[in-house]
């Protein structure tokens, strides 16, 4: 489904002429080969998409229509997910610090796979979500990744045997091990490391006759941002396969919860040069969108993007920023580019998660305006 330059220039000008800019395309074609990418590099492994990732109705629908699970972490996901007719099955309430009314909507609901990392978090499942499905989610090593979620989530793995016993006690159902290795992971020790230690805990489990189903071991699958990035993912996909399978019986439910790894390459950013300047012997270029945008992964998820024009020419060291009042907003101090003119449009490729979904209106600046394209 990859355009050509020649196709992608042609796609980008003809909606920027008609919808302006800044524009946040997704594409449909890409978010559907990138399921399929998944399902390929792990199978037997269903994905759990992370509704958190990017939670446009667009994408939700294309994904729930292509059979999808669902993570979610809110009352509020749980309903878009529900509203595209998904039901309770597909989904698993993978927030570890769950408020009671969410716990008690979910149950209300069905919802009744959920993920705990402490003891606290048990009792309040217990009143609220009893009967629940229950997976420990352990902390784990997240060396090398971009965002390192074990520092605010995961028990000790010493903690999940007596944390899985407590749950049977309060008439859950112990019913597996999750882990998450942080995300953008491109160190494949992380994953090695964390099966080993899941593997350690069901074999526990089995000798304490708290036989275990479900194994999730989460997200943080890499993509590729620029085009001289290695692509991790599929390799690192042959030894996953290769552990789950050595350290694992057959009749054991492999999970994970995709965000980055089926969005992010799916949609692209496109913006417009909307002011000029030279500030300290260096061009400054101004657009239309920035880091309270859909460029907003910048902060909040310490992401780098490749920005692309159309125009040719010498290059240099410029500086790009947002178009907003805040010093903030600056998207980056050492692109290079040829020398840009107010007008001249720029886009990013890869860009589908942590991006839309965060972005705010700060200024009184809408968002990006969404366009599905195929």
């Amino acid at each position: 489904m990859k355009r050509t330059k020649k196709e992608l220039k042609r796609t980008i000008v003809a909606l920027a002429k008609k919808h302006g800019t800044p524009l946040f395309l997704i594409s449909k074609g890409l978010l559907l080969e990138q399921v399929e990418k998944f399902r390929s590099l792990l199978p037997g492994v269903k994905p759990y998409y992370a509704v958190k990732a990017n939670s446009h109705p667009y994408i939700l629908k294309c994904l729930a229509e292509h059979g999808t699970g669902f993570d979610v972490a809110s009352i509020q996901e749980i309903k878009m997910v529900f509203d595209l007719g998904v039901t309770a099955d597909r989904m698993i309430f993978a927030n570890t610090v769950k408020r009671p009314e969410a716990l008690k909507f979910a149950a209300q609901h069905g919802v009744r796979l959920m993920t705990f990392d402490s003891e606290y978090e048990l009792h309040k499942i217990a009143k609220y979500a009893p009967g629940s499905k229950v997976l420990i989610r352990i902390k784990v090593p997240n060396v090398g990744s971009i965002v390192e979620l074990s520092l605010k989530f995961g028990a000790e793995p010493a903690d999940a045997i007596p944390f899985l016993i407590k749950a049977y006690q309060l008439k859950l159902k112990p019913a597996g091990v999750s882990f998450h290795v942080g995300s953008q992971s491109t160190n494949i020790e992380n994953y090695l490391a964390s099966l080993e230690m899941a593997s350690i805990i069901f074999n526990d489990a089995k000798l304490k006759q708290l036989p275990l189903e479900i194994l999730d071991i989460g997200g943080g699958f890499p993509i590729r941002y620029f085009d001289h990035d290695k692509e991790f993912f599929a390799p690192m996909a042959v030894y996953i396969r290769k552990e789950i399978k050595r350290l694992f019986s057959p009749d054991v439910a492999v999970i994970a919860e995709p965000g980055r790894a089926i969005v992010g390459p799916s949609c692209l950013l496109v913006m417009q040069v909307v002011g000029k300047s030279i500030r300290g012997n260096k061009h400054w270029y101004y657009l239309d969108d920035g880091v309270y945008g859909s460029l907003s992964g910048i902060i909040y998820d310490h992401a780098k993007y490749q920005y692309r024009t159309f125009r040719r020419g010498i290059t240099q060291i410029t500086t790009l920023a947002g178009p907003t009042c805040d010093s903030l907003d600056i998207i980056s101090v050492s692109e290079d580019m040829p020398e840009l003119e107010i007008g001249d449009l720029l886009y990013c490729e890869n860009i589908g998660a942590y991006s839309w979904t965060t972005a705010t209106n700060f200024n009184g600046i809408p968002p990006a305006e969404v366009i599905p394209i195929p």
